[in-house]
């Protein structure tokens, strides 16, 4: 048997990290060439000195914390933001005034976007405002006034690493989204695939039991009805637990058992629904559903004024053929219109029965069938032949587009 599928997730944001690698090291390399170009100018050189060794060995011990996001901690964050303010502080004492006044760089550099940066990856677009915020104030502090050019290049920092961040957010929940799609679309075709195999072997099997006990009758016949109904429960699993909820209720005087579909269920709105979904509850030990391998889609408030309609049909075969009738349901799905078909082997309808029902106030067939079909577009055609059983055919046109709610439970015959 093939292996299960497996989902192959992708990360996003991995080459950000990888990047930010790459740039905390060039950074670093950066900054340096700029202090040894205008050693000369510093008036306390051996400061600058000392600050380098520390960054330098910080940088690359670190860098496997700025791999991905997990080793990215929170603790190692404050820390790197620490140094990066540390550096933009000590500028001031290490390097000539006038340098500083005249808008000379920092000792970190452009080394200190790369921290505010990890903040961005880490935590998005707020954990990015409070560091770039922070780095604002100590270059403030460390020019002494508020100069052009300082307020240029810290807004620069701020605006570009809140859209970082806000960047990382949109990508992770892209993310999410479609790695939960790869898992949907892996459990489908795994679904499908244990729904071939069951279907090949173990329902066969079930199938094959249930006519056999039948026929053989006594005890083998309980065990085929019990084979039958294993059968139903599970083509209702395989769907993939699409269906919708259904109630099963026991008629005390009469001992019959009715599924019906619970139309309480959440709405789909106007996107179509397989009427597949809706018409398996009723299958049973007495009831056979023969349906398409592929999807059978209705608008919704159609497939339920469908389902409701094959309902009644097999509520009048309760009533009317007897509680061990046997029902058969037909789906097909034709380019421009759907067919479903319940047929009986009971007595069937005398003749005139129908008009004299009607007459009598009983109005099932003429409203609970006819009626939502016509409300849909569609027909229904009784046929029945007395002693050879009843067929109802349901048409129903696939441009049904209202969305109408449905209506509540219809009169029985």
């Amino acid at each position: 048997m093939p292996g299960r599928e497996k989902v192959m997730r992708m990360s996003v944001e991995q080459p950000l990290w990888r990047a930010l690698t790459g740039y905390r090291v060039l950074a670093l390399v950066y900054a340096v060439g700029l202090f040894a170009t205008a050693y000369e100018k510093f008036t306390r050189p051996w400061l600058a000195v000392a600050y380098f060794a520390v960054l330098a060995v910080w940088t690359l011990a670190t860098l496997p914390k700025v791999a991905n996001a997990a080793a990215c901690t929170k603790r190692f964050l404050t820390a790197d933001l620490t140094i990066a303010l540390a550096g933009i502080l000590l500028t001031p004492l290490a390097d000539a005034h006038e340098r500083v006044q005249a808008g000379g760089p920092t000792l970190p550099s452009i080394w200190t976007a790369g921290s505010v940066l990890a903040f961005a990856v880490k935590g998005g677009w707020r954990w990015a405002a409070l560091a770039s915020t922070l780095v604002a104030a100590a270059n403030l502090v460390e020019r002494g006034s508020p100069a052009r050019d300082t307020v240029h290049n810290v807004i620069l920092v701020w605006v570009a690493s809140i859209a970082i961040g806000y960047v990382v957010e949109v990508a992770r929940a892209s993310e999410r989204t479609l790695a939960r799609a790869l898992e949907i679309e892996a459990a489908t075709r795994e679904r499908e695939r244990l729904a071939r195999d069951i279907h090949d072997s173990v329902l066969q099997v079930l199938a094959m039991v249930q006519r056999r006990g039948a026929v053989i009758g006594g005890e083998a016949a309980e065990l085929g009805r019990l084979a039958g109904e294993q059968e139903v429960a599970l083509r209702t699993l395989v769907a993939g637990g699409l269906l919708p909820v259904s109630r099963v209720s026991e008629d005390a005087a009469e001992g019959a058992v009715v599924r019906v579909v619970d139309q309480d269920h959440e709405d789909t709105g106007n996107e179509p629904v397989d009427l597949r979904t809706l018409l398996a509850p009723y299958a049973g030990a007495l009831v056979s559903l023969a349906e398409p391998g592929a999807p059978v889609r209705l608008a919704p408030a159609a497939a339920r004024e469908v389902a409701a309609a094959v309902g009644a049909a097999l509520d009048n075969v309760r009533r009317h053929a007897g509680e061990q009738a046997r029902a058969w349901i037909l789906v097909e799905d034709e380019p421009d219109e759907v067919i479903v078909t319940v047929r009986d082997d009971g007595p069937g309808i005398p003749e005139g029965r129908l008009a004299q029902a009607e007459g009598e106030g009983r109005l099932g067939v003429a409203l609970s069938i006819r009626g939502r079909l016509r409300d849909l577009g569609g027909s229904a055609e009784l046929i029945s032949v007395p002693g050879q059983g009843t067929e109802v055919e349901l048409k129903v046109p696939k441009d049904f587009k209202d969305a109408n709610e449905p209506r509540g439970k219809a009169e029985q015959r």
